[in-house]
């Protein structure tokens, strides 16, 4: 019997990512989704389009905030594994609408603890995020510096989620490791998010909008290291814990714009803005703990990547690179 894991949130970008390439080595996958109309149904469809075609894949759409349809999936599938990344996210929207932020990302994992507490599964990977950093004047940030001052409600909506993962483990001693991803990036990225729309707009010919003087960095993380990080996290899962998953690279704005316009071999028209509340100046991950204690490794750095991804939009978007063979295998 292969392992099972259930993916929550399976139908956006990590966790279609992450889905593919479980079910590519012979795991037992259920995904869920609700399809938020955060962004369009059609392109979280077409994430998981190949996974609906593997045998060992199965499919329900529902929402993770209504018991019912949980306990129903956890009776069906009894999954070994919860890998749980379904959330609102967004920091900005969630200051116009922090309510339903608590009621997805605090009342939704509190869900889906239960269901595996009446389940009795055991074990829990959950989604967490940098932003739970705030504007913390240490860098890079390490899994032990205080992240009590949040500046959002997504990233407040985290920080309890975290502490909800560790009552849990308490409680019940469910093996759970919180895992807190840094800008994640790459083929199937969210459209709301600056390198998609940067990416696009350039392409396009149209002016693209920079939050604040171009200074505030990021640090940006493949997907595929992010999918090697969750999976190193599922073999070791054990207890509880924190891990960062990041590049450990903080990149500028400014920079990454350069990035852009030497893979898109166009010039940028940037229009500048103030920066917005609730986003962060920097965010830059100390990953020494996951190193030592997962094994995890990124090894796609932001030049590669940049460049890997613009390639896979051009291929995406019709337009010719030269060389669609190498990109199409990359970008699968």
């Amino acid at each position: 019997m292969s392992f099972k894991i259930l993916i929550s949130g399976a139908a956006g970008f990590i966790g279609s990512s992450l889905a593919d390439d479980l079910l590519d080595k012979n795991f037992s996958v259920m995904g869920i989704d609700n399809f938020d109309p955060f962004y369009s149904r059609e392109i979280k469809e077409n994430n998981i389009s190949d996974a609906l075609k593997h045998k060992s894949f199965t499919f329900r759409e529902g929402d993770i905030r209504d018991m019912e349809f949980l306990d129903r999936c956890f009776a069906d599938f009894r999954p070994d594994i919860v890998i749980h990344l379904a959330a609102k996210a967004g920091v900005r929207p969630s200051i116009k609408d922090p309510a339903s932020y608590y009621s997805v990302n605090v009342n939704g994992t509190l869900n889906m603890l239960e269901a595996m507490r009446k389940n009795s599964t055991g074990r829990m990977l959950f989604a967490s995020s940098s932003s739970v950093y705030g504007n913390n004047k240490k860098i890079p940030f390490a899994e032990s510096d205080n992240v009590d001052f949040p500046v959002s409600p997504y990233a407040a909506s985290k920080k309890a989620g975290e502490l909800l993962c560790h009552t849990y483990h308490h409680l019940f001693n469910m093996d759970i490791f919180c895992l807190r991803f840094f800008t994640v990036y790459g083929p199937r990225q969210r459209p709301d998010l600056a390198i998609n729309k940067f990416t696009r707009a350039m392409l396009s010919d149209e002016p693209i909008t920079l939050f604040g003087d171009g200074s505030s960095s990021r640090d940006y993380t493949h997907i595929s290291d992010i999918v090697h990080g969750i999976e190193k996290a599922m073999a070791y899962l054990r207890g509880f814990d924190i891990f960062n998953l990041g590049e450990s690279n903080s990149v500028s704005l400014k920079e990454l714009v350069t990035l852009l316009e030497g893979s898109t071999g166009k010039k940028a028209d940037i229009k500048y803005l103030p920066m917005q509340d609730g986003d962060v100046l920097r965010t830059f991950a100390d990953i020494s703990r996951a190193k030592n204690v997962l094994g995890y490794s990124p090894v796609i750095n932001i030049n590669d990547g940049i460049r890997k991804y613009v390639e896979w939009v051009r291929i995406k978007a019709g337009i010719s690179t030269g060389n669609e063979v190498a990109v199409k295998r990359l970008a699968k």
